[in-house]
């Protein structure tokens, strides 16, 4: 039995760094890791940050111990990354919060403890991070944003950061009078995407790709549709529709993987005209 001090107890971080570093190895680790990089598992990143409030949205405490797991590995595998870049390592971070959180929390741990009402913390902590953001501003020039775009925040999602962008920039005029110029932007980017499927280019096909997003966003708030909510509803309608087409499949004794995508699309048709009835 292992102790909470013992160097191989599951609650000590060190086994899951030591994990890791395992899985990093060249020769001995684990190949699929190997091939990752800050880019790659960037995605993987944000999934489990959405699982953990999925599991909070169904109050699945055990769940969320789980998906709270995931979302540390994530940081130990980014950090991990970094450390063998020579950049930073998994103390590093740990410090930076640490900083962080008291240089954040001066009625805490400072010389303010106990003497700031709940109205002094949230005007303090907005200030101090004002601070922060200038400080990286400095550091930054190069990477510093748009000051009047500054203020939306990075750490969004990004159907919702492109929604807030977008409505930062209308404050000054930097929009479309008519959501017909905007559905004529979509049918360009459109176009372009179809021209970079033609030459093969992924790279400017992704590129594209992110601009005829960037439109439909645009589209969606000139509609004055919430762009999350109506995709939410699409996806909602795309489960609902294949399931029907699952169901009727299985009725025929048809495996969903010996199915045509002819048969799949008339029944996915036939779904459709059952909603609109």
């Amino acid at each position: 039995m292992t102790s909470d001090n013992d160097p191989a107890s599951p609650q000590d971080i060190r086994r899951l760094l030591g994990i890791m570093a395992a899985l990093r190895t060249p020769g001995t680790g684990c190949p699929w890791d190997l091939e990752q990089s800050f880019a790659t598992i960037a995605p993987y990143t944000i999934e489990e940050a959405y699982e953990v409030a999925e599991a909070i949205s169904r109050n699945d405490l055990d769940d969320l111990k789980d998906e709270l797991g995931d979302l540390l590995l994530q940081v130990v595998f980014h950090a991990r990354m970094a450390e063998e870049q020579g950049a930073f390592a998994f103390g590093d971070v740990v410090e930076a919060i640490v900083t962080k959180m008291i240089r954040r929390h001066p009625h805490v741990f400072g010389d303010k403890a106990g003497k700031m009402s709940a109205e002094d913390v949230a005007a303090s902590w907005m200030r101090i991070k004002a601070e922060e953001k200038l400080e990286r501003a400095a550091q930054r020039p190069d990477a510093s944003p748009s000051p009047l775009l500054s203020s939306v925040k990075a750490g969004q999602p990004a159907l919702a950061r492109a929604l807030d962008l977008q409505r930062k920039a209308s404050t000054v005029g930097f929009d479309w009078n008519d959501p017909r110029a905007v559905l004529s932007k979509i049918r360009e980017e459109a176009d372009e995407i179809e021209a970079a499927l033609d030459k093969g280019e992924a790279e400017a096909i992704a590129d594209e790709t992110g601009d005829l997003l960037f439109a439909v966003v645009n589209l969606a708030r000139h509609a004055g549709a919430d762009p999350e909510m109506a995709l939410r509803a699409t996806n909602a309608k795309f489960e609902r529709r294949f399931g029907y087409i699952e169901r009727a499949l299985d009725a025929r004794g048809v495996a969903l993987g010996n199915s045509t995508l002819e048969e799949m699309d008339s029944l996915w048709n036939e779904a459709k005209r059952f909603e609109v009835k």
